[in-house]
């Protein structure tokens, strides 16, 4: 039987723990895979991996047991009570894969620090007898990395690691000992990860695909399936405003300038590709701790019609952002380890379905995004190259 390990980094979060808890009840038939995308007919001919077949692990910098950390998501109505208490034993199981990650150390990353990631990852491939593995960063949101040689050029950042001052940021350094254990990359944050050219340029040596970035599962998800009707009809679009509110890990995160500019720039980006030109209107993402793991999204629409005519469109978004997450990793994983199979390096851009910000081309309305992810899986040979 084929088995594919999904090894996050974040491996205790709110995100993580609800994929391992989800993957576990489907598995049983305790639940339906509802969100699952990979469980559409569209995928049958694909012949992914299936859910039961993932082996979870992970790397962490915090202790709370993953059962533990399941019982406020129960609280805040994310996931079944009752599967907490169900599943209590086989998340045992999976807390105990999972390992201690590493902090950016001031001086800068060394060789030491990416082969122990490298060597976890090697040594749970072979304790679990997987066919491969497939790491998912999920871990919080990252200021932009401060321009460094190194992450340009390959030659720089083996060097920079040798004399233990490589100025990378912690998700590129997770992407490095991935790339080197032979292990494929879903980078699910804004996060660089695998993108800065030096990481990117590994990746195709090695002969890995990867896929990025940042997981589109609420209000982007919409823009990015509102925005082409406007398109298509010839309505201009003159100003999109949104407020997002966030509570949680994330949002606390988010509550940092830097990272907060990185997730904008990310949730941004995409905007004026769906529209075909610039448009005006704040963006905005707070922190409000009450919300817990609940998002919301406020949505303000300015268009112009025949003749000039000015309307309006707004829409409240509302969720819990882990259960909206977790069944993407789940996809992401089985799919991510079917590029691998077949050959794909670098960025997969069929994957670009799943993100805001899509690596490797393509293109960013989800009725398109879908076509082609679905010609991909229904012959590999149709799949943007």
């Amino acid at each position: 039987m084929t088995r594919i390990g999904v090894w996050s980094i974040g491996a205790r979060g709110s995100v993580a723990t609800t994929a391992v808890l989800g993957a576990l009840a489907v598995r049983a038939g305790a639940v339906e895979p509802i969100g699952c995308v990979t469980e559409r007919p569209e995928f049958a001919a694909a012949g992914l991996p299936g859910i039961g077949d993932l082996v979870f692990g992970g790397h962490d910098l915090h202790g709370t047991h993953l059962a533990k950390g399941a019982e406020p998501l129960a609280g805040a109505g994310a996931v079944p009570p009752r599967l907490t208490e169900m599943f209590a034993e086989e998340l045992g199981a999976v807390d105990r894969r999972i390992r201690e990650g590493v902090e950016t150390p001031a001086a800068g990353f060394s060789r030491r620090h990416v082969d122990s990631l490298e060597r976890d990852l090697r040594e749970f491939a072979e304790a679990e007898s997987l066919e491969r593995v497939v790491v998912v960063d999920l871990s919080g949101t990252e200021p932009p990395p401060a321009p460094a040689p190194e992450l340009t050029d390959p030659g720089r950042l083996e060097e920079a690691l040798d004399a233990g001052n490589a100025r990378i940021p912690a998700s590129s350094a997770y992407a490095y000992a991935a790339l080197r254990a032979g292990c494929s990359f879903v980078e699910f944050t804004p996060n660089a990860g695998p993108r800065p050219p030096a990481l990117s340029a590994l990746a195709e040596r090695l002969g890995l695909p990867w896929a990025g970035s940042d997981g589109k599962t609420g209000e982007t998800l919409v823009k990015s399936a509102l925005a082409p009707m406007f398109a298509t009809r010839a309505l201009r679009v003159r100003s999109w405003s949104s407020t997002n509110l966030l509570g949680g890990g994330d949002g606390r995160t988010l509550a940092d300038p830097g990272s907060n500019d990185s997730k904008t720039s990310s949730k941004a980006r995409g905007l004026e590709h769906l529209l075909g030109h610039p448009v005006d209107g704040p963006l905005h993402i707070d922190y409000v701790p009450d919300l817990g793991g609940t998002k919301v999204a406020w949505d303000h629409v300015s268009f112009e019609g025949f003749l000039g005519a000015r309307m309006s469109l707004q829409f409240t978004w509302s969720g819990h952002d882990s259960a909206l997450a977790a069944p993407l990793i789940l996809d992401l994983a089985r799919l991510t380890a079917h590029a691998h199979r077949t050959g794909r390096v670098g960025p997969v851009p069929e994957l670009g379905f799943f993100f805001k910000d899509p690596a490797g081309g393509g293109p960013h309305g989800l009725a398109e995004q879908w076509r082609a992810l679905t010609a991909w899986c229904s012959d590999d040979r149709g799949g943007l190259r």
